[in-house]
């Protein structure tokens, strides 16, 4: 199987970095996997501490088929350094796994990863695929597609991140003329419009909401799980945009091979709903949540650190 190189992001919390770097050992392709690291430098004084901790422990890592470490020589804050990073290596090896580095993974991750991105790799339709599900009581597929993207440990390919459009005026007047709002909302359960909204007043720095409403505009799908893989470990103090209301994002990985079935590439409608009755009965966490931060709404910090 071709496998993917694992990309993380870190900065200054050596802690969550070593929890998502030994999680991530526990995979069954880790010792075949290349680790690439991508280090932010400190924005001031305060973090430079925590940062040069991190880079002592990241350049000691072992068992993993190889590593590299690329350590900015200058703030880039957390969208330049996600959006330079992933097109820098996506590029290079014409696909990549994402994680941040307060992201726990189920031993099953890669390998779900890995058969979904070998799986739709020429499926034009699917433009990434996620690791992570949201903590919904009722029973999803297997697999299913939304249009949809997450930032919760994700993949993508070469030619699918080409679609990324880091320009938010330009995203949010195209949902405007088509008059898609509703449905970037899922129904007006979540306002992911007003996200964007705030990325382009500075009020937020997203990667995350440019890259769902880059996909959806290009009406492309993403694939899920039907039980977490990832576990967001960032729920404290540190964590850029962190925030204790940030709970609801708790969820139990899961214990169980997920394999990779067939189905029809289309969007899962009733998972859909399920979203929208789950974003609904979230309230106020999310909303809350969404003010803080979209970047980890999918574990995107939405604010520039």
């Amino acid at each position: 199987m071709n496998l993917a190189p694992v990309v993380i992001f870190t900065y200054n919390r050596p802690w969550h970095t070593q929890q998502t770097v030994e999680a991530l050992l526990k995979n069954e392709y880790a010792s075949e996997s290349d680790l690439i690291i991508f280090s932010d430098a400190p924005k001031n004084e305060v973090a430079k501490k925590g940062v040069e901790e991190t880079r002592s422990y990241i350049r000691n890592i072992t068992g993993f088929k190889s590593l590299r470490i690329i350590e900015r020589d200058r703030n880039f804050g957390l969208a330049n350094n996600i959006i330079d990073g992933v097109t820098s290596i996506v590029n290079e090896f014409g696909r990549i796994i994402v994680l941040e580095d307060d992201l726990l993974t189920s031993p099953y991750f890669l390998k779900f990863m890995n058969e979904a991105l070998n799986k739709y790799e020429k499926v034009e339709e699917v433009v990434s695929v996620h690791g992570y599900l949201y903590p919904v009581k009722e029973e999803v597929p297997t697999n299913f597609f939304l249009k949809h993207t997450d930032s919760l440990g994700w993949g993508t390919w070469k030619e699918s991140w080409k679609v990324f459009n880091p320009n938010g005026v330009y995203l949010l007047a195209e949902l405007e003329r088509r008059k898609l709002e509703s449905t970037f909302n899922f129904n007006n359960s979540l306002d992911f419009l007003k996200m964007l909204k705030q990325q382009i007043a500075g009020e937020n720095n997203s990667w995350a909401i440019r890259w769902y409403a880059s996909s959806f505009l290009a009406d492309k799908l993403s694939l899920f799980p039907c039980k977490s893989l990832v576990f967001h470990n960032g729920n404290d103090i540190q964590g850029t945009n962190s925030d204790s209301s940030d709970k609801w994002l708790d969820v139990e990985l899961s214990e169980t091979e997920i394999p990779v079935v067939d189905l029809l590439v289309e969007e899962n409608l009733e998972v859909r709903a399920i979203y929208e009755h789950f974003f609904i009965a979230s309230r106020p966490s999310l909303m809350i949540r969404a003010v803080s931060r979209f970047r980890k709404m999918y574990r995107s910090y939405f604010l520039n650190r």
